[in-house]
């Protein structure tokens, strides 16, 4: 598998625990306009706080998409923003009361800070507060940056068994193990399938799996795990399998000329069935659908997929109107779930199933990029493959050392 520039990070090194005078930031301005800009140094936080060197940064869709659009949906951005949120670092400094860190631990970073007062954070759903302030969504900073402060009890130590490019990776994978445990309320023995094979997709399904379902299923059309490995549903289908992902991967027949949307969804659910087995009732039918693609195809087979009584969580974002097949939500009693980012132990528990060998991260690491070459880096993800012309699946980018300049 391809990878680029720099090696992974497993120990802090000397300087990061150093006072600095540097603070070299990777700054979305507008639509493709990104700079290294130095910003004010955190000396001091507070009470419950820690300051942080971020080592290690993977890139999300939505800072991309934040890149190439300026904005998703009502996120806007409107002024100059650190990108970056996916992060792994190196603790420099922790507030008077803080106990669960200390300067020099290697931690990931929940990047959310929400207001702990409200009644979904005190009714334990703090992802759904109104106040949250989120890394690298409008107006707040993000992580690409040689210093980020938040507070100490999201930062979460990492086991020696862990890398921080693996540290990184929790983030998007809690998004699944959110989904997966939280959300759905996943019993072990379940079956599964996810619509969307990019890296939330096969991180909703590396969950799914650790977790205990009987089989996991990811299905994806023209995925970046099949550009990855140039093509085939079987190297695909090997690549995940390998790795401990999935259970098995399916890509789905083409619409033919003149079918109907709706009838391309339940031939689509059909053939799906027959492929897998799955039955239309019972306890061989599709348990769980976690939809992380976003389109309207997916969510509209994933309803005639589900076995009567089934559950579907949707995860991926896409367009605001879509139609749904409600004559078969209604007669199948099926249960339809929103998931938005995580919550409470979630981040716990991803650390878990990685630390224990349930969920393998690594393997999704398809390039490195040093700071100096985050705009590269960006470029590589928003197209899909790297400088090498292989396919990405999930980038990493280092932290900014003392030496670089802006």
């Amino acid at each position: 598998m391809a990878s680029t520039s720099t090696t992974p990070l497993s120990q802090p090194l000397a300087e990061d625990l150093q006072a600095t005078s540097r603070n070299v930031s990777f700054v979305l301005h507008g639509i493709d306009d990104v700079r290294f800009e130095e910003r004010p140094v955190p000396v001091e936080c507070g009470d419950d706080d820690a300051i942080v060197a971020p080592k290690a940064t993977g890139i999300c869709g939505s800072d991309v998409h934040y890149l190439k659009h300026g904005r998703i949906g009502d996120f806007v951005v409107e002024a100059p923003m650190i990108l970056g949120h996916e992060s792994a670092a190196v603790v420099v400094k922790v507030g008077k009361n803080v106990k669960n860190v200390k300067p020099g631990d290697r931690v990931a970073l929940e990047p959310g800070k929400s207001c702990r007062c409200c009644h979904d954070c005190k009714g334990g759903h703090y992802e759904r507060c109104a106040d949250m302030i989120f890394a690298a969504t409008p107006p707040y900073d993000g992580t690409l940056a040689g210093r980020y402060v938040l507070p100490a009890d999201l930062c979460y130590k990492l086991p020696d068994n862990m890398s921080m490019e693996e540290g990184a990776l929790l983030e998007p994978m809690s998004v699944g193990v959110h989904a997966v445990a939280k959300v759905a309320e996943m019993k072990p023995g379940s079956n599964v399938v996810v619509f969307g094979a990019g890296p939330v997709g096969l991180l909703t399904a590396a969950a799914a799996k650790g977790l205990g379902a009987a089989r996991v299923i990811a299905v994806g059309e023209s995925s970046r795990v099949c550009a990855v490995f140039e093509t085939s549903e079987a190297a695909a289908n090997a690549f995940a399998k390998e790795n401990g992902l999935i259970h098995d991967y399916y890509l789905p027949s083409k619409p033919e000329q003149g079918e109907e949307k709706v009838d391309y969804q339940r031939r689509n659910a059909k053939e799906i069935r027959e492929r897998f087995g799955f039955t239309e009732r019972g306890a061989t039918g599709v348990d769980y659908v976690f939809e992380c693609s976003g389109a309207e195809i997916c969510i509209g087979t994933s309803v005639f997929l589900l076995r009567h009584g089934g559950t579907m969580v949707q995860i991926g974002m896409g367009k605001p109107d879509i139609s749904l097949d409600m004559h078969t939500v209604l007669t199948h009693e099926l249960t339809i779930k929103g998931s938005f980012r995580y919550g409470p132990d979630v981040y716990r528990l991803a650390l878990d199933l990685v630390a224990r060998g349930a969920v393998n991260l690594k393997s999704l690491i398809t390039h490195r990029y040093t700071f100096k070459e985050a705009a590269e880096a960006f470029e590589a993800n928003a197209k899909g493959v790297g400088r090498d012309g292989a396919g990405v699946i999930k980038i990493i980018i280092a932290g900014p050392q003392e030496a670089d300049t802006a």
